[in-house]
């Protein structure tokens, strides 16, 4: 767990300089500003966002984050009091 942890953070980083690399490339080349930035976009979405999630849904119940017709009826009985 705490080398997921370490290994999110450390994608992180490398995707955000790559961004800022991106965005400075990016005013002398055009198009390789933008593949860089594009790149970018891809690696967060496709690496780092499945990673954050991974990290932070491990061990939890998805059955408690759910509209089940239980929850609903919780969530009814607490209004009412």
């Amino acid at each position: 767990m705490k080398v997921l942890s370490i290994l999110t953070q450390i994608v992180a980083i490398l995707i955000g300089i790559s961004f800022l690399a991106g965005f400075y490339i990016m005013q002398d080349d055009q198009t390789l500003g933008d593949r860089i930035v594009g790149l970018s976009v891809l690696a967060t979405v496709f690496f780092l966002l499945p990673m954050f999630l991974v990290l932070r849904w491990r061990g939890k119940k998805l059955k408690d984050y759910t509209l089940s017709d239980e929850n609903l009826k919780k969530m009814n009985d607490r209004k009412k009091k």
